[in-house]
């Protein structure tokens, strides 16, 4: 059972590299022990994949070595997808933000890969429990199932531990400490955050979504954000708590579009209309946000400088989360496989000859809004090209 390559993990980066190297004419063994390949793909965007952003960029993503991704995507970018996709008929648009999305299902990213994979005879098994894995004379031994397989090269790319319902685990944190890899400790990202304390109020909200700025640290991003039961949520939130360390504050600016002094215009020229019925906000939203500025009755019976106050608020109004709903909920993970140690040309380790790191698992992380799967389209490629 000796082959030219192992890939051990069947998502999207895993994928990409076995039909990228099969396809070169290498002989690839694809291996995962989900009971299907590309689980976290059919789930993604809705049941329709949001497979590239448009808007691609290094800045849009976050590690350790901020300069690490630009190679890889520079050598496979989202026109690169774009035109794999169209090759195959499949429809897409484009959503918001860059963000493209199938206009059918994410079934036909994964169609599509598959017959990529087939196009380059790889060898696809699935539903197996991946056993050792050892490296010896020059070669790599992997047991998958009752079956032990060799080969030379051997790739990394089974992702993080997000979305552990899908069968999502730190594998791949396992193995690369095994080979002597370090691995920048992972935390969950794109993921809701929780509110106690004073916050706990806005739980009440559950439900409501407002477009807002919303910041952590340096980042702002500006989209909706969605309050729920357990805290905060949605496209602004979920941006900003790839960011986000415990103990420290999310800020949102309500109003992003609103002129300095709106407020005391307001009260110039509606003076009998309170605070919650000029902000341009779902009524429930508003209101809290009024009851809580304690500014009751009509503007006219505020001062300029109260006023001023309740706008300052509006636009820096400060939450303190006491966590994340953790890796259950987070999208992807943040952290991972340390690229120090890899090869931003081959994905490479640098340490143990042919071993190499793709995807989710290494120290790579995107925005929102198919960031993460261009990386995994493009350090797959980077690896595939080479193995």
């Amino acid at each position: 059972m000796n082959y030219d390559a192992i890939v051990l993990g069947a998502g999207a980066a895993g994928l990409m590299c076995a039909a990228v190297a099969g396809q070169r004419g290498r002989r690839v063994l694809l291996l995962d022990h989900a009971d299907q390949v590309g689980k976290k793909i059919l789930i993604s965007g809705g049941g329709r994949c949001n497979f590239t952003n448009i808007h691609t960029r290094p800045d849009a993503y976050i590690s350790a070595n901020p300069h690490f991704a630009k190679s890889a995507l520079a050598r496979y970018t989202p026109a690169d997808f774009i035109a794999l996709v169209a090759a195959y008929g499949i429809a897409y648009h484009e959503k918001t933000l860059g963000q493209l999305f199938c206009d059918g299902s994410a079934k036909q990213i994964v169609a599509l890969l598959l017959e990529e994979c087939a196009k380059g005879q790889v060898d696809v098994r699935v539903g197996q429990p991946v056993g050792a894995v050892s490296h010896a004379d020059g070669r790599f031994t992997v047991r998958f199932g009752d079956q032990d397989f060799t080969a030379p090269a051997l790739v990394i790319a089974t992702g993080g531990p997000s979305i552990p319902k899908m069968g999502a685990t730190g594998f791949a944190y396992d193995l690369a400490r095994q080979f002597g890899l370090k691995v920048v400790e992972p935390r969950p990202a794109l993921v809701p955050l929780t509110l106690g304390g004073d916050d706990v109020l806005f739980r009440d909200l559950s439900g409501i979504a407002a477009p807002v700025e919303a910041r952590a640290g340096k980042a702002a991003f500006r989209e909706a954000a969605l309050f729920t039961h357990k805290g905060l949520s949605g496209p602004a939130i979920l941006q900003v708590s790839s960011y986000w360390r415990h103990g420290e504050p999310v800020t949102i600016d309500f109003l992003p579009d609103a002129a300095p002094g709106w407020l005391t215009e307001a009260k110039r020229s509606r003076p009998r209309a309170t605070l919650a019925s000029v902000l341009a906000l779902p009524d429930r939203l508003a209101q809290t946000l009024a009851d809580r500025l304690a500014l009751p009755g009509e503007l006219a019976a505020q001062t300029d400088r109260k006023l001023a106050d309740a706008e300052a608020r509006l636009k820096r109004w400060t939450f303190r989360p006491n966590g994340t709903e953790g890796f259950a909920k987070a999208e992807v993970t943040i952290g991972g496989i340390a690229t120090a140690g890899l090869s931003s040309q081959t994905m490479m380790a640098k340490s143990v000859a042919n071993l190499y790191a793709v995807g989710e698992a290494v120290d790579v992380t995107g925005w929102l809004g198919g960031y993460n799967f261009q990386w995994a389209w493009a350090s797959g490629n980077a690896a595939g090209q080479v193995i």
